[in-house]
């Protein structure tokens, strides 16, 4: 397809272009990025708003019309995560290793770019800039493929960057988006490989799914979340039903956010006090036949809940019989992304930690802190649920990939 084979000509040569490029005009760049975001607030605004008005015609739920909506808030947030990247050390060129060998050889291994990196996503339009912001500052560019639901914003976005990346003698196809929303221009990227160096995918299990069996190019999977809260007999009933809260309300669309809770069997009759702040939000809860014989509004669970995503204001919930068998549910249910344990005892805290398959496991704390920002990595890129390369969310150093560099003085093989 010319049009895609167009885009990754140019991305290329810009990933060679933005190797040579060094670490102040770099950051510089991503200031001056921020900068126009912020003064472009007004238009980034009204374009998203054809956006909100068109998921609202669409009839898309309230909490994936939060994921796609802006603020001036939002918007401010963005240009603050550029500069914050842009006050990030630079991982591109650092050299992690050097060892002499026996015959004189100095073998080191020294940080590069991945070199283009092609990113599909949904809903979120800040995923615009954060994408551009952590690619820009480990030298590689990246092709941006959003949703045809915020496709008005994402453009806004994109050409707020691009001019102002421009204005810095950069360029602009430091950043590229594909602004064809059709699904055969998406599958065709898929397959862009003599181009893009790495692709990742950031939305639902349908949209991850998809990249992971029609992409030639390597994937780094992301996104979903099928996250658990595990209240332990030993916990504080009071801290549970806290985090818990934050968990599962405090941004229901949103990957980290809790799904399922088990609970102690020893603990279940403190489960009216566990659930009492989230029935009163309103929270369906899917529970379990010794759930629903405790509370009455709870509905019956299915086998499907219990592997459910919901991204919505509905939980599933399950008692257990000891720390066992909720690790044993977990690892058969999760998704790999984060999982949490709410107990005072010191043994069990550990057993979990140890046992749980994910990027992120928490002791009594909420699973909404696996976040670029919350774990000082700046922007993510996305949070990785799988194993090779790179896990959990994904900052500067997981966008780079490293070069064997060697010093001789004359060396050769006999």
């Amino acid at each position: 397809m010319e049009y895609l084979d167009n885009i990754g000509k140019r991305a290329k040569a810009a990933s060679r272009e933005l190797a040579l490029i060094g670490k102040n005009d770099k950051n510089n760049a991503l200031c001056a990025a921020a900068d126009a975001l912020c003064a472009s607030t007004e238009y980034i605004l009204a374009e998203n708003v054809k956006d909100i008005e068109n998921a609202i015609a669409k009839g898309v739920k309230e909490s994936l019309i939060d994921r796609l909506r802006l603020d001036e808030k939002r918007v401010t947030a963005m240009a603050s995560g550029l500069r914050d990247i842009a006050a990030l050390p630079d991982p591109v060129g650092e050299v992690i290793s050097m060892t002499e060998r026996p015959n004189g050889l100095v073998i080191g291994q020294k940080r590069v770019p991945l070199g283009v990196i092609g990113i599909i996503y949904e809903s979120r339009p800040n995923v615009t800039a954060d994408a551009f912001g952590l690619c820009f500052k480990t030298s590689n560019a990246v092709i941006l493929r959003g949703g045809s639901d915020a496709i008005n914003s994402n453009k806004a976005v994109c050409s707020v960057i691009r001019k102002a990346v421009e204005g810095c003698g950069i360029t602009p196809d430091a950043v590229i988006l594909v602004e064809d929303t059709s699904r055969e221009v998406a599958t065709e990227l898929m397959r862009l490989n003599r181009y893009v160096d790495v692709l990742i995918p950031r939305g639902g299990a349908g949209l991850i799914s998809t990249v992971v069996n029609n992409s030639t190019i390597p994937v780094i999977e992301t996104g979903t979340g099928n996250c658990h809260i595990y209240i332990d007999e030993t916990c504080d009933i009071k801290m549970a039903a806290d985090i818990l809260d934050n968990a599962k309300t405090q941004r229901t669309g949103v990957c980290n956010a809790c799904e399922s809770l088990l609970v102690h069997e020893k603990v279940a009759d403190k489960l009216p006090e566990i659930l009492k702040p989230l029935i009163e939000k309103g929270v369906e809860i899917r529970g379990c036949e010794k759930t629903c014989s405790i509370i009455s509004t709870a509905i019956p669970a299915t086998d499907e809940d219990w592997g459910t995503e919901y991204l919505d204001m509905i939980i599933s919930c399950k008692v257990v019989s000891d720390v066992g068998k909720a690790i044993e549910h977990i690892n058969t249910y999760n998704t790999g992304h984060s999982e949490a344990i709410v107990t005072n005892s010191y043994e069990n805290s550990q057993k979990f930690l140890n046992e749980v398959d994910a990027a992120a496991v928490y002791v009594n704390a909420s699973t909404r802190f696996t976040d670029g920002f919350e774990f000082g990595f700046g922007a993510e890129i996305g949070i990785s649920t799988q194993k090779l390369h790179a896990r959990g969310p994904m900052g500067l150093v997981a966008l780079t990939t490293t070069k064997n560099i060697i010093y001789g003085n004359g060396q050769i093989r006999k």
